[in-house]
């Protein structure tokens, strides 16, 4: 269990119960039970003089989901074999709006990833204030290697059960880990297909059929404005600080985009394989590249190093090299306690989690121990979700907004997030406790409007 910030022994007793009660709740779900522990730790000190949250089983209720969907896929390979995925929709939450979140695909899907998303997505749509529930969604299924055709024919299937369940008042999946602009496409024609409804059900389309401008760019450009904020807010600047980056997909390659645009350095980025290092801060030429190369042709992260004379590939992750900010940008847990210390002792000012809850619950309490000024994926990838949400409203009303607009309301949305952390995370000494404000701005929202619909 990890650290209460503050409360009292009766607190810590019923928290423990709390814990120990989703654990045997959920077992076999380590990633769920992680999820709802940590918040749980901020969350419960706020709580001890509000009696009505507990009365109503307020954090027991938002603890289960309203409602787990999970279904076979059965789909054709180029071959003529009939293969057999399994298909699942979380929906968690739906206090303030309709369920919004990602969908997955990729060989470690299980309900308890998909629970500890779509339990996260909870808190973080409720941050960005917009009116969005939480939900996620995925397949074991891994695209990579596969044709176009056969990622065509998994979506096609794939969205053939999930079409009952969605709506653009009901749930509004979006892409993830997998799923990008491709399989949004075929997803959204078999669903235009089967409902004959040309409606924004899905969030990450193309802006041919109802997409927005500047989703793609979204949550890695959203991580390093709510980056700067924090640096901000602790009197620095991100200009001329040097950032680690990990992952290579849209997050990652985004996030090295707007680091560069806003003087600083992004020195790494990488994919399963190892990562890739550039000592000087990665030009605006070798990130295009990347892109590309992840986008189009799909290859592998240590193609930079034969391509670009000042980068080097290595195997493993990229925690090790010396920098002022990191920012994880790939998947859960990928930030030990381990490279937590090597982190610290290369005297790191600042950790913004761009992927979901990609650093363990032992280095985050390292980072807290530390002074390291520690942003949580709740608040700092909101971005990508919060775009996402204005693609709803701009389907909802047959609209299109601009890209400079777009950009600063994201930019605006950021700044909003990061204020109402500070508001409820501010320490007298030391920097500001964001994982406690982001859980609990997110928390109240959530809260009082379950507790306006009585038991239900």
């Amino acid at each position: 269990m990890s650290k209460l910030h503050a409360g009292d022994s009766k607190t810590n007793e019923y928290l423990q119960r709390y814990i120990e009660g989703v654990a045997k709740r959920n077992p076999g779900q380590p990633e769920f039970c992680q999820a709802v522990n940590e918040v749980a730790t901020t969350v419960f000190p706020y709580l001890a003089d509000k009696p009505e949250y507990h009365e109503n089983q307020i954090l027991e209720r938002m603890a289960e989901p309203e409602r787990v969907i999970s279904f076979r896929v059965p789909w054709t390979d180029d071959d003529g074999r009939i293969r057999t995925n399994r298909g699942w929709r979380v929906q968690f939450n739906s206090a303030i709006g309709p369920y919004k979140g990602g969908v997955r695909f990729h060989p470690s899907v299980n309900e308890s990833i998909l629970k500890f998303l779509g339990f996260e997505q909870t808190f973080k749509n409720s941050l960005t204030g917009l009116p969005m529930g939480g939900g996620k969604g995925g397949a074991n299924f891994n695209p990579k290697g596969k044709s176009d055709n056969e990622v065509m024919r998994f979506c096609q299937s794939f969205i053939t059960e999930l079409y009952r369940h969605i709506g653009e008042d009901t749930d509004v999946p979006a892409g993830d880990i997998g799923v990008g602009g491709r399989e949004i496409g075929y997803m959204f024609g078999q669903y235009k297909r089967i409902t004959n409804r040309f409606v924004g059900v899905l969030t990450g389309k193309g802006l041919e059929f109802g997409g927005s401008k500047m989703r793609t760019e979204a949550t890695g450009y959203g991580a390093i404005f709510f980056l700067r904020s924090m640096l901000a807010q602790h009197k620095d600047s991100i200009e001329g600080k040097s950032v680690l980056v990990s992952g290579s997909g849209n997050v990652a390659t985004h996030a090295c985009e707007k680091v560069l645009q806003l003087g600083g350095k992004a020195l790494t980025m990488s994919d399963s394989g190892g990562f890739i290092h550039c000592a000087d801060g990665f030009s605006q030429e070798q990130i295009d590249w990347v892109k590309e190369l992840k986008t189009v042709r799909r290859g592998r992260i240590s193609e930079a190093a034969d391509e670009f004379n000042n980068i080097t590939f290595q195997e493993g992750r990229p925690w090790g090299v010396v920098g002022d900010c990191a920012v994880p940008s790939a998947t859960q847990n990928e930030i030990s306690a381990d490279d937590a210390k090597t982190l610290i002792k290369n005297g790191v000012k600042a950790v913004a989690e761009a992927a979901n809850m990609p650093c363990e619950q032992v280095a985050v309490d390292a980072f807290v121990d530390a002074g390291v000024i520690f942003g949580p994926a709740k608040a700092v990838n909101a971005g990508g979700v919060g775009v996402s949400g204005l693609e709803m409203s701009q389907n909802s009303g047959r609209i299109s907004w601009g890209e400079d607009e777009l950009r600063k309301l994201l930019e605006n949305m950021m700044k909003d997030i990061h204020d109402s952390c500070v508001q409820y995370g501010e320490s007298k000494s030391g920097p500001v406790d964001y994982l406690a404000g982001a859980n609990i701005a997110g928390f109240v929202k959530v809260a009082d409007a379950m507790l306006s619909y009585g038991h239900v």
